[in-house]
């Protein structure tokens, strides 16, 4: 066999460099907000994975068809975000973030009010119609208002709502549906999220304008080796953690034997560990290459769940592992952003809508997965299936590093 493709984290030539100039403050400012975005984004989007024995209880669902609620958003936004980029990715880029944060906002009223499963299940589907104009938007925006040395920090410090929203907004999330149910939750996620969209409308400009996408440029991208296996990549390593993240409530209740409040502190110890990854990875950037830190945040994942996999169950190991398990998180899905706006700056408004795309399917196919294999085959079965789906992203992710290395050397770069 040849040498390995990738074998080390490898300073990155174009991050070592120190920055010649400061972000000005009014940009930091903007991030900033554009990170809060991201916050009430992802805790309204996710919060569900912590309340599902609420939900449960306040409309009398099964198991199964809660963690429907989880896939329907994920593959409601799989499917929207690439063509909402076709359809108004031409539209200014605060514009586009405005109008998704508008339909999140409804979508949270319409779940809050929801009189049974069914407009529960067509909230979530609006809700990831918002979401797909929202994630994919942020990034964009935020990169375009940096010089190029300084996208890989911009970056971290949007995607450092995601962080947050494990550090405070999940577990708030669970404490509140837990003791005033979820409805009250969702109207809180909508009230924060008209106020945010005001906040962008008044401190982030509106610069740079979006791309005009055609559909052929879509096909382009997914055609292309280099790029679809990295797109493959999130895709895999978000159904590997949430065929398992997807029902952590339930494992914590029925295989560590604790209650509602325990649950709510593993996602707050979970939160403060993804923060921590997150300040990692926005001083990394600087210095490592995303492959290298993509590699090394899979194998910190992969070895944490197989430790989970044979160690006993109890729930100070679970905190432990759960610790280890935010800061591999927090350190790939920057990163994994980051990879497509290096591998396509000039389409970084696509690229990165299908990065949320890729991203969003597999939260919304892991979801799934947890929901067939759980009842099934424990929580033994999920942690298997997701060290499998772990190997598929390190498969994807050195077939598309080799290439991106062969398009190179061929091209004499």
């Amino acid at each position: 066999m040849g040498s390995p493709v990738i074998a080390t984290v490898a300073p990155c030539p174009d991050m070592t460099s120190h920055a010649t100039s400061t972000v000005p403050e009014p940009i930091q400012r903007a991030l900033r907000i554009l990170s809060l975005a991201y916050f009430v984004q992802v805790t309204g989007a996710l919060s569900v994975v912590g309340c599902l024995a609420a939900i449960a209880h306040e409309w009398s669902l099964a198991d199964a068809e809660a963690a429907y609620l989880i896939s329907a958003f994920g593959v409601t936004f799989a499917l929207a975000a690439p063509l909402m980029q076709v359809w108004i990715g031409h539209f200014g880029r605060r514009r586009q973030l405005l109008i998704g944060l508008a339909v999140f906002a409804a979508s949270c009223f319409a779940f809050a009010f929801a009189p049974g499963y069914g407009v529960l299940l067509a909230s979530r589907v609006l809700m990831g119609l918002g979401a797909a104009l929202i994630s994919p938007v942020l990034g964009a925006l935020g990169t375009g208002l940096v010089s190029r040395e300084h996208q890989g920090s911009a970056l971290a410090t949007v995607l450092f709502g995601l962080s947050v929203a494990s550090l405070a907004g999940m577990p708030a999330a669970a404490w509140i549906a837990d003791g005033w149910g979820p409805r009250w939750l969702f109207v809180g996620v909508a009230v924060a999220t008209v106020l945010t969209a005001a906040m962008i409308a008044r401190f982030v400009p509106d610069a740079p304008g979006g791309e005009r996408i055609r559909l052929s440029t879509v096909t382009a991208l997914l055609s292309d080796g280099v790029t679809f296996s990295a797109l493959c990549v999130v895709f895999f390593i978000a159904t590997g953690v949430f065929a398992t993240y997807a029902f952590l409530a339930p494992i914590i209740h029925r295989d560590y034997g604790a209650d509602a409040h325990t649950v709510t502190l593993t996602l707050l110890v979970s939160g403060v560990a993804g923060v921590i990854g997150n300040l990692y990875v926005e001083r990394a950037a600087r210095r490592y290459s995303a492959e290298g830190l993509l590699l090394s945040g899979l194998l910190m994942l992969g070895a944490d769940l197989l430790f989970l996999l044979l160690a006993p169950q109890r729930i100070g190991l679970l905190y432990g592992a759960l610790i280890v398990w935010a800061v591999a998180t927090a350190i790939l899905w920057p990163t994994q952003q980051r990879r497509v706006v290096e591998l396509k700056p000039e389409l970084r408004g696509i690229g990165l809508a299908l990065t949320a795309s890729f991203l969003f399917c597999g939260i919304g196919f892991g979801s799934a997965v947890a929901g067939w294999v759980y009842p099934v085959f424990g929580y033994a079965g999920t942690l298997c299936c997701s060290l499998l789906f772990l190997s598929a992203a390190l498969a994807a992710l050195r077939h598309s590093v080799r290439g991106a290395r062969a398009r190179a050397l061929s091209s004499g770069a």
